[in-house]
């Protein structure tokens, strides 16, 4: 459905997915990987974008590199040596570049990410804040994530489950943290819901009616904040 695109990148040059709604134009949103990396089911929640009428960028924040789902430990050294330079200069840069694209209708753009891209959303938000206008954080509060997320204005929306590792007191601190920055939180938390429970192609995690209920507040926010 989509293309491969290669971007700037403070200097560089980086590489991503690229899907565009059959209007032709519509909202930006950036589309985040987990730890796996850029794989097929994040370019499917690209396309799932697309159908609903946002263009989507899938940046590849491993240059290349990927871990097949169920591949824990290759995954967790990728996303261990993903340096923090590096992954802001890659988010800066999806965002920029979304925001030029004719194909891209508002004047900021969405950013949602899953696991580690949910620490990865936040960091977009927070190196460039004039570009981005709506944050999801899918079940991402890890070591991907801002230190300091006083640069952040806009909205975010939290997705998380109940059974996860994530506390109810790790998520407070963020909320707190970001209101303090000025911008809004809120937050949805599926108790019956471990991690990943949004990927269908986590047989063991996921969580078909949650899921659902989730990208329809997903939408329903971008949709709200993005026009």
């Amino acid at each position: 459905m989509g293309e491969n695109v290669r971007f700037p990148a403070d200097g560089g040059q980086a590489d991503g997915y690229l899907t565009v709604p059959p209007s032709g134009r519509g909202p930006g949103v950036v589309v985040i990987q987990e730890y796996w990396g850029l794989n097929d089911q994040i370019k499917g929640v690209a396309d799932m974008f697309a159908e609903e009428g946002f263009t989507a960028l899938a940046p590849d924040f491993y240059g290349g590199k990927a871990a097949a789902i169920g591949e824990p430990d290759k995954a967790q050294k990728l996303m261990m040596e993903l340096q923090g330079d590096q992954a802001a200069q890659v988010a800066r840069g999806a965002a920029e570049y979304l925001l030029g694209q004719r194909v891209v209708s508002a004047k900021k753009v969405g950013v949602i990410g899953f696991c580690m891209g949910g620490g990865l959303a936040l960091l977009t938000a927070s190196v460039a804040p004039d570009s981005v206008g709506a944050v999801v954080d899918c079940y991402g509060v890890g070591p991907q994530k801002p230190n300091d997320v006083s640069a952040i204005r806009a909205p975010v929306l939290g997705i998380f489950g109940g059974k996860d590792t994530i506390s109810p007191e790790t998520i407070s601190a963020l909320g707190r943290d970001l209101t303090s920055a000025g911008a809004t939180f809120e937050h949805h938390v599926y108790p019956d819901a471990g991690h990943a429970f949004l990927n269908e192609q986590r047989k063991d995690t996921y969580r078909e009616a949650d899921a659902r209920d989730a990208w329809g507040r997903i939408l329903s926010f971008m949709r709200l904040h993005l026009g």
